[in-house]
């Protein structure tokens, strides 16, 4: 069996994952509530702020910072977006997990070690 039928057989069984499941319902049920989704996308605009400042060595405001952790705070009382963020995050690793196992195979690929020039 070659390299490509194993992957495709991958891509089936993490489609058919409890996992991936479990991802596919929590999305389902947190896209019946705009309030919620809109909560959810406001939240990760914030994050994704503060991250890009610490990337780009600027100040981090304290206002964004407390502005953040009041709303994972609202988040945190919503059972329907705590359950999308747990499906989230376990086939997130799921599929980390996996980029490993696969990456880690081949170490020759991704093991360049500082070295210069066009040859992996």
């Amino acid at each position: 069996m070659s390299a490509y039928d194993k992957a495709h057989d991958l891509a089936r069984m993490l489609g058919k994952s409890e996992e991936y499941k479990s991802y596919q319902i929590a999305k389902t049920k947190l896209e019946q509530d705009a309030n919620n989704v809109r909560m959810l996308e406001d939240f990760r605009q914030m994050q994704w702020e503060i991250q890009m400042c610490q990337m780009t060595g600027q100040e981090i405001d304290e206002t964004q910072v407390v502005q953040l952790e009041r709303a994972y705070e609202l988040l945190s009382m919503s059972p329907v977006i705590n359950q999308y963020l747990t499906a989230e995050y376990l086939f997130a690793k799921l599929m980390a997990d996996i980029q490993k196992i696969v990456t880690d195979a081949v170490p020759a690929w991704f093991d360049s070690r500082g070295k210069q020039g066009m040859v992996n």
